[in-house]
């Protein structure tokens, strides 16, 4: 299966995010996964198989449980071949940042010429 085709499905995608932030248990990830999205723990438990499968993720044993993490070399892959498409945005989102930089640079002017003008006596 493709990168983009496990990336695809918006269940996947939200398990990588809780994978994200720590190893968690087979059945945390099924507990949230079935609060958002209202799905059965098999349907759960096929979407990590499919991550792990296509080595999205790894899975330890812990006694009873299977404690699930990001694998990051796949999304590396991801990002590499994403790299060639950068320069569509990366010339645009500099543009952005130096318009906020001159708008906040224009507020912070504004109020220091109203404080002048506040403590200038009359």
């Amino acid at each position: 299966m493709h990168a983009f085709d496990v990336l695809g499905d918006p269940v996947r995608r939200r398990i990588l995010e809780l994978l994200a932030q720590g190893e968690r248990s087979a059945g945390e990830v099924c507990a949230a996964i079935q609060e958002e999205f209202g799905i059965s723990q098999p349907a759960v438990s096929q979407h990590l198989r499919v991550l792990r499968d296509n080595g999205f993720a790894t899975v330890r044993p812990q006694g009873t449980r299977r404690l699930y993490a990001v694998d990051p070399r796949p999304l590396r892959e991801v990002d590499e071949w994403l790299a060639g498409f950068r320069g569509f945005w990366g010339p645009k989102l500099d543009a952005l940042g130096t318009e906020l930089a001159r708008g906040r640079r224009e507020r912070r002017m504004r109020q220091e010429q109203q404080t002048d003008e506040e403590e200038r006596p009359r």
